[in-house]
């Protein structure tokens, strides 16, 4: 008899990848980050572990969009209140918080519940350049 091979979480060795996402479109690049930080590129892939690594974005406000929806797209937000529903377009966010477009996109693509929340925390976004986390010593992804 054979059992199937189940990586403890001292198996699971997480490496850093730094992505550029100027001129990149955000929906193909949103689902390649997802793959990476669930894991799925792994052969170790587990869907109940964070097996996955960790991903540093630069360059959020030079993201691509096709089509209108720089304008047309709206992101909404509710307090729970009547009358609590705060409704803004991509073209503002972008000028607000660029980060929140990727983060909102790859937090789509993830799990719901409790592991897709500790997956999400493997993703830092920034909108230029500048990332604190250069000790990690992070190896460039090209897509």
């Amino acid at each position: 008899m054979k059992d199937t091979f189940i990586p403890s979480k001292n198996f699971i060795v997480k490496k850093w990848f730094l992505i550029d996402a100027k001129n990149q479109k955000l929906g193909r690049l949103a689902s390649e980050i997802s793959k990476i930080l669930t894991g799925k590129k792994k052969p170790i892939y587990t869907p109940f572990l964070d097996a996955g690594d960790n991903i540093i974005v630069i360059n959020a406000e030079k993201i691509e969009l096709t089509g209108k929806k720089e304008k047309q797209k709206v992101y909404r937000n509710h307090s729970g209140q009547p009358g609590g529903m705060r409704i803004e377009t991509l073209e503002k966010l972008r000028q607000r918080k660029p980060e929140k477009i990727i983060e909102t996109a790859v937090r789509g693509m993830l799990p719901k519940g409790s592991l897709g929340r500790r997956i999400f925390t493997n993703l830092k976004v920034y909108k230029n350049e500048k990332h604190p986390h250069e000790a990690q010593t992070p190896e460039l992804i090209n897509f």
